[in-house]
């Protein structure tokens, strides 16, 4: 079932994201070609109160044409540890330092077409500061009960894979009924 790749051509070099176009051997014989976005990884933080209440942001995602919902996440720089990378986006986009970190998990978002994997951490013991987004990045921190997120993900309000998990997960591993 493998595909190897016979030739490989950068068609679009960006800030966030390259674009390659690879001609692959299929396993029958035959050649194909596969259209691949690169990119270097992204972290999402199930971070969550002593009230068992999970810190989200709204924001208006350009891609779907909304605001959506989401569990603080961010891209995982060139060399950064994943938890590292948690910690830093945590602190930027909510202004929330945790004391207590546990690794849920990892997943690849669009394994279709793209390279990213996810890490999914669990974060408590908060502490909030003053956000600090990145430039061009605008935020509101909500904070939402646990039992009510995760029935906004199941009706479709929360409707980000990355968010979707890190409820589901960080529920089964809490013991929270999920």
């Amino acid at each position: 079932m493998k595909e190897r790749t016979l030739s490989s051509e950068h068609v679009f070099k960006g800030k966030i994201i390259n674009v390659r176009v690879d001609t692959v051997l299929l396993p029958d014989g035959r050649t194909g070609t596969r259209e691949v976005v690169e990119y270097t990884g992204a972290v999402a933080v199930l971070a969550l109160t002593e009230d068992q209440e999970v810190v989200m942001v709204r924001q208006y995602r350009y891609p779907v044409g909304r605001e959506l919902i989401e569990l603080p996440a961010g891209k995982i720089e060139t060399g950064e540890d994943p938890e590292d990378s948690a910690r830093r986006e945590l602190l930027e986009e909510v202004g929330c330092e945790a004391l207590l970190w546990r690794f849920l998990g990892r997943f690849y978002s669009t394994p279709g077409f793209t390279s990213e994997s996810m890490h999914l951490y669990l974060a408590q013991k908060l502490t909030f500061r003053d956000q600090n987004p990145d430039e061009g990045e605008f935020v509101e921190v909500i904070r939402v009960p646990f039992v009510e997120a995760v029935d906004m993900a199941l009706r479709g309000t929360i409707c980000d894979a990355k968010s979707i998990c890190g409820l589901l997960w960080g529920g089964k591993v809490l013991g929270l009924g999920v």
